[in-house]
Order: structure tokens, then sequence, then C-alpha cells
């Protein structure tokens, strides 16, 4: 039997990604409802990730998350390859996300993390302090509930019309 802290600990990335985009996303997707793989949006991201960064290799660790790239520079530096700035939180939460998994699930203590937008040439760093983690535990136990629930009704927004799941939803 898993403890609450390690069923915590079976989120994925995408996960808490959705979290902040869309919680009928997060759910649909959380209950093996993937549309993703469809979606022109989505190959953008990989093919502008693969040009921008063809040497850096990707980690999947434990199945669960999936960092773009690790550099090793006096501290573990994760990696994540961004699109656009546009949901800059949510960018910053899978981030943390995979620093707070490392630490809890690894041990690993010197964690900086980074989130690269090859196409407008900014980087952003993210350090995981107590109160983000404190945050971070709140999401989780937020999305916990969300996938217990029934599937939530989904709400118009402005991401709808280019979401993978927008016919699903409104059609």
């Amino acid at each position: 039997m898993l403890s609450d802290s390690e069923k915590n600990l079976r989120i994925i990335g995408t996960q808490i990604h959705y979290y902040f985009i869309c919680k009928t996303k997060l759910w649909l997707f959380s209950h093996h409802i993937q549309m993703e793989q469809e979606s022109d949006l989505v190959s953008l991201g990989k093919l502008l990730h693969e040009k921008s960064y063809k040497e850096e290799k990707e980690y999947t660790i434990d199945n669960l998350i999936s960092i773009d790239f690790i550099k090793k520079q006096g501290c573990l530096e994760l990696h994540e390859v961004k699109k656009s700035r546009k949901m800059k939180k949510s960018h910053e939460y899978q981030l943390l996300y995979y620093m707070y998994y490392l630490k809890q699930k690894k041990g690993i203590e010197n964690i900086k993390g980074v989130i690269n937008y090859p196409k407008i040439r900014k980087k952003i760093t993210i350090d995981l302090d107590e109160s983000k983690e404190k945050e971070l535990m709140d999401v989780i136990a937020d999305i916990g509930n969300i996938l217990d629930m029934d599937t939530p009704k989904p709400q118009r927004m402005k991401i709808c019309r280019k979401c993978a799941y927008f016919e699903f939803c409104w059609v």
C-alpha cells in the first residue's frame, strides 16, 4: 500500500502543466483520453526542441518525469524547452515538480531549473524553495481531488480554440 506522499509522487509533469491550463484537460488526459499526439502545436513544439537542442539528450525518470535535458554546472541543472511564454506559470510548476521529485525520491538537493524559450532567446531560472514546495504540495493534493471527481465541466477560455481537446469539450 502506498503512503499519501508516495501516491502524490505518482503524478507526471504533464499533469502539473495541465493543472494550470485546464482542469478538464487534466482530468481527460489522466483518464487515458489523450488527444495531444494529433495536435499540430505539440508537433511544432517537439520540432522546435529537436532543432534548437539537437545535441541534448532527453531523460525520463521512473516513467514519471521527462526532462528535456540536464547539465551539470556546479549543481544539477534541469532544462525544459518551451515554445512560448504564454503559459509561464504552468511551465514553472512543471519544472518545480521535477526538482521536487528528484529531491524527495532520489535525495538530490543541489538542483536548479531553467526554462528555455528558443524562439525568443530567453532563459528563466527557477529555484525550489520552501514556499514553492508548499504551494506544489497543495497543487499535487488538488490534482488528486480533481482526478477523483466525475468529469469536470469544461469552462470556455481563449486557449480552447487551439486545444487538442476542443472537439471533445465543445462539439
